[in-house]
């Protein structure tokens, strides 16, 4: 599959500072990509991610009947960085029975009422499954931060909304995801990282094609005018919550085919790393299922 120098190289070191300027959003990650060639580039990782994709269906498979462990996976990145198209396309292969994907929109009365991880405790898989959230609680770091007149609707005690107030949100994240680790769910998280040229492409497209009209929202435009404090609000995200147990991977996205094919191939590493087993079935069983299979056999 891919060479693990460049999975190390996506992912962002514990402890470590991020500059997004520093993490090429392209295809090409160094010289040896260069000299191979786009081309073959792409179409190596068409078969990374069509392998990938196998493996998934039948790890989840595994995952499932194991029912010892749950996986979650994170989707973090700008509007029109794809992760809608990764989902649909990395995940093809699964069982949509084992596999429940949540996306988190504007929060309710309701979950207001609650801490800012409420809504997404709910939400988390159960042993056996995959769960992919579409955003997460990591708006409450981004968004927020970026609008922080949202705390607004939040419903916090009084009290001021400085670095330690932050730091105190990066605190709950990160014991919130070693909890889950500890009780079995393993948390890959990935920040597709676009580009700021290839977004204004991707939404001139949406603009310019009739049938691309329902995915333009006024708001992603209003957004792209906080660019850079949304840059600077992600790479104290990724530099604060990148830890042992859940680390984060900056993903080139400039190009869909290898982001698709990295998120792919991480995913499928990991599930596989854990060496599920089929359950054992008791002696006493066995006993049992052949007489049903002779049975059966006989009528």
């Amino acid at each position: 599959m891919i060479k693990k120098k460049y999975i190390r190289r996506l992912m962002v070191s514990p402890g470590s500072k991020v500059s997004l300027k520093q993490y090429d959003t392209g295809w090409a990650q160094d010289d040896e990509l260069k000299r191979v060639g786009k081309d073959a580039i792409k179409e190596r990782a068409a078969e990374i991610l069509e392998a990938n994709r196998a493996s998934l269906a039948e790890s989840q498979e595994l995952l499932w009947a194991s029912n010892l462990y749950s996986i979650l996976i994170v989707l973090q990145g700008m509007d029109t960085s794809g992760k809608d198209g990764t989902i649909k396309h990395v995940m093809a292969g699964v069982n949509p029975q084992g596999c429940r994907v949540t996306s988190f929109k504007v929060p309710t009365s309701e979950e207001t009422d609650h801490n800012f991880l409420w809504r997404y405790t709910r939400a988390l898989p159960a042993r056996g499954e995959i769960g992919i959230f579409n955003r997460s609680y990591y708006e409450d770091v981004l968004v927020v931060k970026v609008h922080p007149e949202l705390l607004d609707n939040q419903q916090l005690p009084p009290g001021k909304r400085g670095d330690k107030f932050w730091n105190a949100r990066y605190d709950d994240i990160n014991a919130f995801e070693r909890h889950l680790v500890q009780n079995g769910t393993f948390i890959m998280k990935f920040f597709l990282h676009i580009s700021r040229e290839e977004q204004k492409k991707r939404l001139l497209d949406r603009l310019e094609d009739k049938e691309k009209y329902w995915k333009f929202a006024l708001s992603d435009l209003a957004e792209r005018q906080f660019w850079d404090d949304y840059q600077t609000a992600y790479e104290m995200m990724l530099s604060k919550t990148s830890t042992d147990t859940a680390p984060w991977y900056i993903i080139p996205a400039d190009y869909k085919w290898i982001a698709r094919s990295l998120i792919a191939d991480i995913i499928s590493t990991k599930i596989r790393s854990l060496d599920l087993k089929y359950p054992e079935v008791a002696e006493e069983t066995l006993k049992q299922l052949e007489v049903a299979r002779e049975k059966l056999a006989s009528e």
